[in-house]
């Protein structure tokens, strides 16, 4: 789990693969049996999930931290009725510092949980039978920021340099990029501990700091700067991206128990879950004003403008999709593994020991889900988003 402030707290896509298979009609047809079940007919026999005649039935998400935007499509989904008129009852629980989603979803104490793929996949391979059944984040949100000044533009640049990395699993993506750019990451730089804000890079005790772009690195255009006794703008900082570099690992998904998802049922409240959760992505998208503000109405300690930035940065990890939004890109999820098997952190540790096997992660549902948003004339791709101009204000207000 990322742990982000406040108090706190990918990759590019691949060749594109067939998302309509003539086999989905059948996984289709279950999930609108289910719909119709909700609405008053009848519920299939012997499940699990089945609720009784037209009642709702109930889901919960367990979430990786506190309510903030990074999570705004699943609040919209609740806000905006989606879950319901999908035939759920859904209770979102938030997480925290102790929280392991994936441990809880694991245990049975969720229906589906939000976590990053490398992080869920060492779970998997510890005997929590969980998979990944839609890939909602398609890029790496992380960054190494530093101050323009001191010359790091590019990973070589971090030679010699501290470097901070808030391990808990976070840091993979910068030892991998440390490694392909020929630098032994205990050796060639001086890696500092960094707490989950950007507290060491403002003080100068870290010449490069880890951050998400929807959390920390607006923290830092939050601040400001004793210079000028204005706030910090984006020309201040260097960023370098995952992304860009090519060392990015995927990152929220939503995961359910594989075991559950062999009921017939249970597969009928996986596909409308994930096409409820797409539509509250979609509001997130159209309408981040509005979304900002539900997040904000759900309880979430952070500031108006930080909410608003957040949830335009997570937009920007989310669309466009050029498979739709959910769809897992193989590419992305071979580069993933490809580092959580190959790239050591500082304690010498690899995130997994072995190729995950097939059960980790499926598109059967999410592609059920998109069929049916598509039939109803939903935008899955975003192929038109622009993200918004978000000014922060001081401290995030």
């Amino acid at each position: 789990m990322h742990r982000s402030a406040h108090p706190s707290l990918q990759r590019p896509t691949g060749p594109a693969r067939p998302r309509r298979r003539a086999a989905l009609a059948a996984v289709a047809a279950l999930a609108s049996a289910v719909l119709v079940a909700c609405s008053g007919g009848t519920a299939p026999a012997e499940s699990e999930s089945a609720p009784a005649d037209g009642e709702l039935t109930p889901v919960t998400l367990q979430l990786q931290w506190f309510a903030q935007g990074q999570f705004a499509g699943y609040y919209a989904a609740v806000d905006q009725g989606f879950y319901e008129a999908a035939g759920l009852d859904v209770t979102i629980t938030e997480g925290g510092a102790d929280i392991v989603p994936q441990t809880v979803l694991a245990d049975g104490a969720a229906d589906f949980a939000i976590a990053w793929v490398p992080k869920a996949l060492a779970s998997r391979e510890q005997g929590a039978m969980i998979t990944d059944v839609a890939q909602i984040f398609q890029r790496s949100g992380t960054l190494q920021v530093s101050f323009a000044d001191a010359g790091i533009d590019s990973v070589d640049d971090l030679a010699g340099k501290n470097v901070g990395s808030w391990g808990f699993g976070n840091e993979f993506e910068l030892f991998a990029a440390l490694t392909e750019a020929g630098l032994d990451p205990m050796a060639d730089v001086t890696l500092v501990q960094q707490a989950f804000d950007m507290s060491g890079l403002l003080a100068g005790d870290i010449d490069a700091a880890q951050a998400m772009t929807y959390n920390e690195y607006a923290q830092l255009l939050e601040t400001v700067d004793p210079e000028t006794g204005e706030l910090y703008t984006a020309d201040d900082f260097s960023v370098l991206d995952w992304n860009e570099v090519g060392t990015a690992m995927l990152q929220d998904a939503i995961w359910a128990s594989s075991e559950r998802l062999e009921d017939p049922a249970f597969e009928e409240t996986t596909i409308a879950f994930i096409k409820a959760s797409i539509e509250g992505w979609i509001y997130a998208r159209d309408n981040p004003e509005e979304a900002a503000q539900i997040v904000v109405d759900s309880g979430s300690q952070l500031g108006a403008s930080h909410q608003l930035w957040m949830v335009n940065e997570i937009n920007r990890l989310i669309w466009p999709s050029d498979e739709g939004v959910g769809i897992i890109d193989e590419d992305a999820w071979e580069q993933t593994v490809e580092i959580a098997m190959n790239t050591r952190n500082q304690d010498g540790a690899t995130v997994l020991t072995a190729e995950p096997d097939d059960g980790a992660w499926t598109n059967e549902y999410v592609e059920a889900a998109l069929e049916q948003l598509e039939e109803e004339g939903a935008d899955i791709e975003g192929e038109g988003f622009e993200p918004i101009e978000v000014e922060l204000q001081e401290g995030g207000q």
